[in-house]
């Protein structure tokens, strides 16, 4: 019991995490540009951490490929969809309300954690693959202009922290025992906060 009650509090840690504020989520070197390696790497692994939508949905896509009782291989679709939609920004491409669709693709993947609903490998793969790209286009925001070394090491420190980040909870959804719908509903639910507060501000600033 006490084993499966701090893998509890773990799981319900990494969601909770991310209650940073989303305006810092591009902001990770205070609003400045990456200049060098070290600047775009620290940048890159710091983005998903203290991004309140972004940490939200990667803990989500974790746990909802551990619920389905798939590879943690759907967790990497997440990730390389990301690179994906930070490129979609780098070429300049128009993805309108994207800030408000990033909140909802949270949200969403936090209620479908809490009605605990496995779904197919194809049906989360294409999910999995949507949210990616429009958190990646978000988070392409604050690397745009930026030179080849700074852009490579961004990218590389967000692959890395992402692909972790969601690896570790699918491993603690995994394993939470006879605490799991508990933990799960509490996970789920902190994720959809996180996700509804996102989308909202989103909305806010558009009107």
């Amino acid at each position: 019991m006490a084993v499966s009650t701090k893998r509890l509090t773990g799981l319900s840690v990494l969601a909770m995490f991310a209650g940073a504020s989303p305006a810092f989520a591009h902001h990770v070197m205070g609003g400045k540009l990456p200049e060098t390696f070290m600047q775009g790497l620290l940048s890159g692994l710091g983005h998903p951490v203290i991004g309140l939508d972004h940490f939200g949905a990667i803990v989500g896509v974790g746990i909802l490929a551990a619920i389905a009782g798939r590879s943690v291989g759907l967790v990497l679709v997440f990730s390389v969809a990301l690179m994906a939609g930070v490129g979609v920004h780098l070429a300049k491409v128009d993805i309108p309300v994207s800030e408000l669709l990033v909140g909802l693709s949270t949200l969403a993947i936090g209620a479908l954690v809490i009605v605990r609903r496995s779904i197919g490998p194809a049906i989360a793969a294409a999910l999995f693959a949507i949210a990616g790209l429009l958190h990646g286009y978000a988070l392409g925001e604050s690397i745009v202009g930026a030179e080849a070394s700074p852009l490579i090491a961004y990218l590389l420190g967000l692959l890395v922290i992402q692909t972790l980040i969601g690896v570790a909870a699918f491993a603690l959804a995994s394993r939470v025992g006879a605490w799991r719908p508990v933990g799960l509903t509490v996970a789920g639910l902190l994720v959809v906060l996180l996700g509804g507060v996102s989308a909202a501000m989103a909305a806010g600033a558009l009107v």
